[in-house]
Order: C-alpha cells, then sequence, then structure tokens
C-alpha cells in the first residue's frame, strides 16, 4: 500500500467509529470549510488543509513521500528519538521497515492535539449533558491543554525520523475512536450489572490479561466489585482527559460508571465526590488495542507489521 492510501484509511476507519451521532462530525467539517474560507493572507496561507477533509488533527503523515510503498511497518504506543534509533538499529541489522507507525502524536500532530477535545462536547450531550453546558465546561480545559502544548519541544522526533529518512505517522484519535466503540458495543451485548462484572470482562479480553502479567491491567479505582453500575460511559478518545467539572454533570445525566484509560487526581476527587464509580482500563492496553485493530485491516491487505515500544500486538 500507498503511505496516503494507509493515512486515508485510518482516517475513513476513525470516522465510521467516531462516537459522535448523526450529521455531527460533517457539519463540524463544514463550519472549518466556512472559518477557512473567511481567513486572510498569511492565516490562510499557513492553515492546514487537511483539517478540511481528515476532522482529526492528532492524525498526521509526519515526514515521507506520501506516494511511498510500504510493505513492512514499525508500529509502537511511543515513536520518539530512541525508537528511530533503534529502527535504524534493525535496518542496519538487516531488517525492511518501510513506515514508523506511532500511536501517540508528534510534530504538528501533537501541537493541535487539543483541537480534537471539542469532540468530547458531543460525547457528553450523548450522554445527556446539555450541548451549551458540555461547550462551557470544556473550554476551559481546552485552553488549558493548548497552553501546555506550546512550550514543547514537538518536532524531535520528526527531525530524527528525517535525518534517518524514514517515513512517519501518526495515528491518535481514529485508534482511540476504534477501542471506545469496541468496548461501548461489547459492555452493550454482555450488559454487566455491577462494576465488578465490568472488570471481569475487560480482563477476558487479551490486551488487558497480557497487561495484567506487568502488573498494568484494570483496576477500579473509585467504587467496588459490588457496587451496581448503572449507565455506562465508555471515555477512551478525545484527545485527552477533558474537565473534571464534568463529573457532576454526568452524574446528573444519570451515569453511574465511567470507563477509561487512565484519570488525574483532581478528576478522580471530583468523580468520588459525585458518587460516580469509575474503573480504568490501562494505558497502554486500551491504546494497544485500539491499535490493533486498525493494524488488522492493513494485515489483510498483506502488510508486515513488527512492533515496539509498549505495542501489545494481538491479531483478531
Amino acid at each position: 500500500m500507498k503511505l496516503i492510501d494507509i493515512y486515508r484509511l485510518f482516517i475513513q476507519l476513525g470516522k465510521e467509529h467516531d462516537p459522535r451521532k448523526g450529521e455531527e462530525l460533517e457539519k463540524s467539517l463544514d463550519r472549518l470549510q466556512k472559518k477557512y474560507e473567511d481567513l486572510k493572507n498569511a492565516d490562510k496561507e499557513t492553515f492546514d488543509q487537511e483539517k478540511l477533509t481528515n476532522p482529526y488533527s492528532d492524525t498526521r503523515i509526519l515526514y515521507g513521500d506520501p506516494e511511498t510503498e510500504v510493505k513492512t511497518i514499525l508500529a509502537g504506543i511511543d515513536m520518539e528519538t530512541q525508537e528511530i534509533l533503534l529502527a535504524d538499529r534493525l535496518r542496519e541489522k538487516g531488517g525492511k521497515i518501510d513506515l514508523l507507525l506511532a500511536h501517540h502524536p508528534e510534530g504538528k500532530a501533537l501541537a493541535g492535539l487539543n483541537n480534537v477535545m471539542h469532540m468530547q462536547e458531543d460525547i457528553l450531550a450523548e450522554a445527556g449533558v446539555p450541548i451549551n453546558v458540555a461547550e462551557g465546561i470544556l473550554s476551559s480545559r481546552i485552553s488549558e491543554v493548548q497552553r501546555g502544548l506550546m512550550p514543547l519541544n514537538h518536532n524531535r522526533s520528526v527531525d530524527a525520523a528525517r535525518l534517518l529518512d524514514f517515513p512517519f505517522m501518526c495515528v491518535h484519535t481514529p485508534a482511540d475512536n476504534m477501542v471506545n466503540d469496541f468496548l461501548t458495543r461489547l459492555l452493550n451485548d454482555k450488559k454487566p450489572e455491577t462494576v465488578g462484572e465490568i472488570n471481569t470482562i475487560l480482563k477476558e479480553i487479551p490486551e488487558y490479561y497480557e497487561a495484567m502479567k506487568i502488573g498494568a491491567g484494570p483496576k477500579i479505582v473509585l467504587g467496588a466489585d459490588k457496587n451496581r453500575c448503572g449507565k455506562i460511559l465508555v471515555d477512551m478518545t478525545g484527545g485527552t482527559g477533558g474537565s473534571e467539572d464534568a463529573y457532576a454533570k454526568l452524574a446528573i445525566a444519570g451515569v453511574g460508571t465511567v470507563i477509561g484509560m487512565h484519570i488525574g487526581e483532581k478528576h478522580r476527587k471530583k468523580a468520588e465526590k459525585n458518587h460516580i464509580n469509575v474503573l480504568i482500563a490501562g494505558h497502554m492496553a486500551s491504546d494497544s488495542l485500539g491499535v490493533n485493530l486498525l493494524l488488522d485491516v492493513l494485515e489483510k491487505k498483506g502488510l508486515e507489521i513488527k512492533t515496539c515500544s509498549g505495542l501489545i500486538r494481538v491479531k483478531r
């Protein structure tokens, strides 16, 4: 496959498994198109036009000719300078690597991470939080994340890939959409009644089972096995952690249990105050599940996949 075809395939799969319902995803692209048309001079010239067709600013081809033919991929959760040096060492030993594929964003995809967080507004609305409230509580958090990204050295790993001439791309939110959809469908099918039953279901998934062996498996951080789970929200996409103020609104909307990849202490305390059960499935295992669902599609098309950097490879 050509690199550009892999990129487009991932975007399409991300859209197909996006938690936003109805036409909201396409409406967001339409609104951005109108905003672009109103830009002037330098702002228009420097605008990332990929945003007009790709709603995931944290997913980009970071280096390399889009027409590059790809047969072998080295994929990892993080692909930073140390992993790129590892790839070069593997290449020196005769290993064929046509593409470095990261899950977590780097370069301009990392700089744009805050932009995908707006999808959390629609996720909260789907859970029963009024959209105006969802937008209000996400606004300050999105700005906080943007400010936190500003001082970073975004292009370090991209420069390493350029110097060693490795085509390089990252796929973040589309993979997170895959795991979010997978777990939501699974739990809708299994219909667990308690938090403990949710935990048991997760531990039967191979990525989480393997993570348990290294002490990084699912864990109930609020609530207990016997607690009835009530309405379940799988919260595994949307860039990064949202606003801690969301828990009060989710409780009012009837959400009893949140399943996430990770949780900060401020968020945990707000969830506890609002009596919401929280089950943390595990970061690397959850990311691996999402990436695996994408890699399976590539393997079926004949590509060879090698893994590193915490990616627990499971084929389905």
